[in-house]
């Protein structure tokens, strides 16, 4: 017999919450303040931060979203408060920023400090927690993070945050910006895409053939274990000889440094994953089908595309999801050997002592990060839904 439910009891996550709530409003800064972009910084508390009447909103929001988050166990009533958190507290960063800029002054910098960012932490785990306790579909998802992206650029475009130190430095770089996510997006989208083209017919032939099979997987996964900086001082010679001693591949732009041996290198990075789940997807298909698709007098090739290639696609695409946001986050080392993509403004951030040029950079990343994963991940599961 099943002992009695408690007739109350306390979410553990929303207990947690609650806990950060508490260090971010009382004990942890809300805001860093520096004369210019590399001095040393002023720690300020929320209630310094910001003017009395904005800071006791913040404050009262916050305690409610905790007390919400530790008795509230219903989604929709979950969600609704992290949301009303986020929207508070977003906003309230930017005013921050215009209340401890003095006047005229474009060399003062503020920046976000732990205090918001666990009050960030906070109310996006509560809204996270409320909708994976709802259950959403994949569509459900993709609008999810569709309104998250809508709301940010709201907030950007609104101009609420111009004073935040981070937005000074994309103002004076906005066209340099620009240029380094063009290239990021080329080195992580064109080297999966160029890993797609050959790693799937690889593992086609790879699950043919096992005595390929095995040379290829045990190949590519000797690569996954090649440090990503090394990896790209292995490719510099030998593409280095090249460029000098063949002219036209010089004028193509192959060098031993820049953006073609960071492309390789994600290449071949991204090679083992799609592979391996390609061969994966292939072998999961149920041998019955397959047999009664041949006893239909389908050709072997008939079989692949109409029978093998769809009931396999899930896994592929979960293979694919693994390789984008791995480059994604692997294209930033990149600019290491001049390969450029967001890491150029880490690397000159952390030469320059100035973390907003480093959250300049690490920022979009992650954001592209997480929503490439969420959109992959809604894609393998409407996968799935149009096989079953």
């Amino acid at each position: 017999m099943l002992p009695p439910r408690p007739a109350f009891s306390l979410d553990r996550l929303g207990s947690v919450i609650a806990i950060l709530i508490g260090v971010a409003l009382f004990a942890a800064p809300f805001a860093t303040y520096r004369a210019t972009r590399i001095a040393s910084g002023e720690a300020r508390l929320l209630i310094e931060a910001l003017p009395i009447t904005m800071g006791a909103v913040v404050v009262v929001v916050a305690l409610s979203v905790a007390v919400g988050g530790v008795l509230v166990r219903e989604p929709l009533g979950r969600l609704g408060s992290a949301v009303i958190g986020l929207a508070i507290l977003l906003p309230s960063l930017g005013l921050s920023a215009g209340f401890l800029t003095p006047a005229e002054n474009s060399f003062a910098r503020v920046s976000p400090s732990l205090g918001f960012w666990l009050l960030t932490l906070s109310f996006s785990l509560l809204a996270i927690d409320a909708l994976v306790r709802m259950r959403l579909g994949p569509y459900g998802r993709l609008a999810a993070l569709a309104v998250g992206a809508g709301a940010l650029a709201l907030l950007l475009v609104s101009g609420i945050w111009d004073d935040l130190s981070i937005l000074k430095e994309y103002h004076t770089r906005a066209d340099s910006f620009w240029r380094e996510a063009r290239q990021h997006l080329l080195l992580a989208f064109g080297s999966m895409a160029a890993a797609c083209l050959l790693g799937i017919p690889l593992g086609i032939a790879g699950h043919r053939m096992r005595t390929l099979r095995t040379a290829v997987l045990q190949g590519l996964s000797i690569v996954q274990t090649i440090p990503s900086i090394a990896l790209f001082g292995l490719l510099m010679a030998p593409l280095g000889a090249i460029a000098a001693s063949v002219p036209l591949a010089a004028a193509l732009g192959i060098r031993g440094i820049g953006a073609t041996p960071a492309f390789i290198a994600l290449f071949l990075y991204a090679l083992f994953p799609i592979v391996a789940n390609t061969i994966a997807g292939l072998n999961q298909v149920p041998a019955a089908v397959v047999d009664a698709a041949r006893g239909m007098g389908m050709s072997a090739r008939q079989r692949l595309v109409q029978i093998e290639m769809p009931l396999a696609l899930p896994v592929i695409l979960a293979g694919i999801r693994i390789v984008l946001v791995q480059n994604l986050g692997l294209a930033t080392v990149a600019a290491l050997i001049g390969g450029g993509g967001f890491g150029t403004f880490v690397f000159q951030g952390i030469g320059q002592t100035a973390i907003d040029l480093v959250l300049l950079g690490a920022i979009p990343t992650v954001g592209l990060s997480f929503a490439a994963s969420i959109i992959l991940d809604a894609m393998v599961d409407i996968a799935k839904g149009a096989l079953a």
